[in-house]
């Protein structure tokens, strides 16, 4: 199911959750995070570039901070990305630095799997021949072909079934977490609502 989700989540949602995260404070790491950065890049004014980038991010995310004591771990998460989105925009022959070429893959599966198992709880809060749309093309994997042939409908009728399927669920989902993606449309993180029920239960270990 996993491999599916970027069609079920297209946008990132605001957090409500709110991290009081100065800008001097975020000023503080940038030396610290230029040597991360230049390690990487090997490049002085991309260096730089990123650097800037990742306190802007940093500064307009805060919200999304779950701690401050886990500032600096989510400041090398946002870093991390950075530089991966670097690497792909503007130097795209070349190959990802190994440790980030690592992490990443390993990160956006891990959400990726988690994130999977929040959508099967709310699959039940959707119109039932929605639900169970979405359940033979999300969950069992079969193709618009098969959920066509299983349901009785034409095959024009089950993309479109599904599409609509996928913008319900879609917005059961955005209401629930905050949703983190990448440029690929991967999911690198996500956080679940505290209000949302259906959710936190879905998306317990």
């Amino acid at each position: 199911m996993t491999q599916n989700l970027k069609h079920v989540v297209a946008a990132e949602p605001t957090s409500a959750h709110h991290a009081s995260t100065g800008s001097n404070t975020l000023q503080a790491h940038r030396n610290e995070l230029y040597g991360f950065v230049l390690k990487r890049v090997r490049d002085e004014a991309a260096a730089e570039d990123i650097v800037q980038e990742v306190l802007v991010k940093a500064y307009t995310r805060q919200r999304t901070l779950k701690a401050p004591s886990k500032l600096r771990p989510w400041l090398y998460q946002i870093t991390r990305n950075s530089i991966i989105d670097y690497f792909r925009l503007q130097r795209p022959s070349e190959p990802l630095p190994d440790d980030l070429t690592y992490e990443h893959t390993g990160a956006v599966n891990r959400a990726e799997r988690e994130l999977a198992r929040c959508l099967v709880p709310l699959l039940d809060e959707l119109p039932e021949s929605y639900g169970s749309t979405l359940r033979l093309a999300e969950i069992e994997g079969a193709t618009q072909q098969q959920v066509a042939s299983r349901l009785g409908l034409s095959l024009s009728g089950a993309k479109s079934r599904v599409q609509r399927g996928r913008k319900l669920l879609r917005g059961l989902l955005l209401k629930c977490c905050r949703v983190e993606l990448d440029r690929r449309g991967g999911v690198v993180d996500y956080e679940p609502s505290q209000g949302c029920d259906s959710c936190l239960d879905g998306c317990k270990v």
